[in-house]
């Protein structure tokens, strides 16, 4: 079974870093950044590419709905849990992951998908609740404060933010090992789907990776493939390097350029031709949908400072906010005319945002309490859109 979502054109940018990348993306209009060489290859050559020589290991968002197999998700039930992008938000998900699994009434999910920081998340939340413990660690320890280098937004943008930072690439080694890969393999045979999104720059088109189809390939080049899509997914553009992943086409090798899946895709919900061309979903389709939305989607007021990097920063969470709230609503009216179950949380916007430009530890874990709290309490969740 495989589902996927509509391309968004904004990058799924965590409150956490909009400030910090408000100087930089100003600057980027009157400033060049150092790069390097890279193997040429043309459309044709990407159109036809595979990576480890296997086919189906990745969709595209804008491909035919008969790419997706959705029939395969019915007849009988099937949950659907969407894990949004967020940056240090993610503790959010991670929180109402945990207070869920205290609640006793966690679900196994037919389907896990995961953007950005929700990529991170989502092997760990497709392998269940004994892997609470990992999530907790990554997102409430202090060891994602370690990921920048420097926090300062302009040396980000010329020095390791661009060109030296593998912190994050590491980080995902450390804890998605062969274990993680045999375990996701053994999910997959029995018919469950894990899927990360990233965004291809090169081709400007959203990628859905199988990730259970590429951990049953089980080779060393596989487990480093699996750690790559995890690390792009979550490589906001500026903050951290592009990852290049090999590929080849017609006998020729080159690498494709890959960077956060929100800069298209904020959420994987399900195909547009389902949710804007108005096509029917297949028949005997039962499946309970839950968005775990590790941001901010009501509207709010803010008296904004008229300078510069307040309305950029300001502008781009406004983006960032409409791009997520379009999926939100599109997915509620599919489900709500299709009959299906639509389960939505989010961090409501009285809730404090951080004034850290990174991964501030202590906000972190207070929001991981937040929704802890809230999931543990069995209000983690409405059936409606705000």
């Amino acid at each position: 079974m495989m589902l996927q979502m509509t391309a968004s054109p904004a990058m799924i940018v965590p409150s956490s870093f909009r400030r910090a990348l408000a100087v930089p993306l100003l600057l980027l209009t009157v400033a060049g950044c150092a790069s390097l060489p890279r193997t040429p290859y043309s459309n044709s050559d990407a159109a036809m590419s595979r990576v480890l020589d296997v086919e189906g290991l990745r969709r595209y968002t804008d491909e035919p709905i008969s790419k997706f197999g959705m029939q395969r998700i019915g007849p009988g039930a099937a949950t659907y849990l969407a894990l949004s992008g967020g940056g240090a938000d993610g503790a959010y998900g991670v929180g109402v992951l945990n207070g869920w699994t205290t609640a006793g009434t966690r679900p196994t999910f037919s389907v896990v998908s995961g953007v950005s920081t929700g990529g991170l998340i989502a092997p760990f939340a497709f392998l269940g609740p004994q892997y609470d413990v990992v999530l907790r660690e990554l997102y409430t320890s202090g060891i994602a404060e370690t990921l920048l280098e420097d926090s300062n937004p302009l040396r980000v943008l010329f020095g390791s933010g661009l060109v030296g930072n593998r912190r994050l690439r590491e980080l995902v080694a450390r804890y998605v090992g062969p274990d993680i890969l045999q375990a996701v393999a053994r999910e997959y045979a029995k018919g469950r789907r894990l899927l990360v999104v990233t965004t291809d720059l090169d081709t400007q088109r959203t990628v859905i990776w199988d990730m259970g189809r590429i951990a049953t390939i089980g080779t060393t080049e596989a487990l480093d493939l699996f750690r790559d899509v995890m690390t792009a997914s979550a490589s906001i553009p500026v903050v951290f390097p592009p990852m290049l992943i090999q590929a080849e086409a017609d006998g020729r090798s080159f690498q494709e350029m890959h960077v956060d899946g929100g800069v298209t895709a904020p959420v994987l919900t399900l195909p547009d031709a389902l949710l804007f061309q108005g096509q029917v979903p297949p028949k005997g389709l039962h499946l309970d949908i839950f968005i775990l939305v590790n941001n901010k989607i009501e509207r709010d007021f803010e008296l904004v400072n008229n300078g510069s990097i307040e309305v950029a920063s300001r502008s781009m969470s406004l983006v960032t906010k409409m791009q997520t709230r379009s999926i939100v609503f599109s997915t509620y009216e599919f489900a709500r005319r299709n009959h299906l179950g639509f389960h939505l949380s989010y961090i409501e916007r009285e809730y404090p945002s951080s004034n850290s430009s990174g991964f501030d530890t202590a906000y972190m874990r207070a929001l991981y309490q937040y929704g802890y709290e809230k999931a543990a309490g069995g209000h983690a969740w409405t059936t409606v859109p705000p």
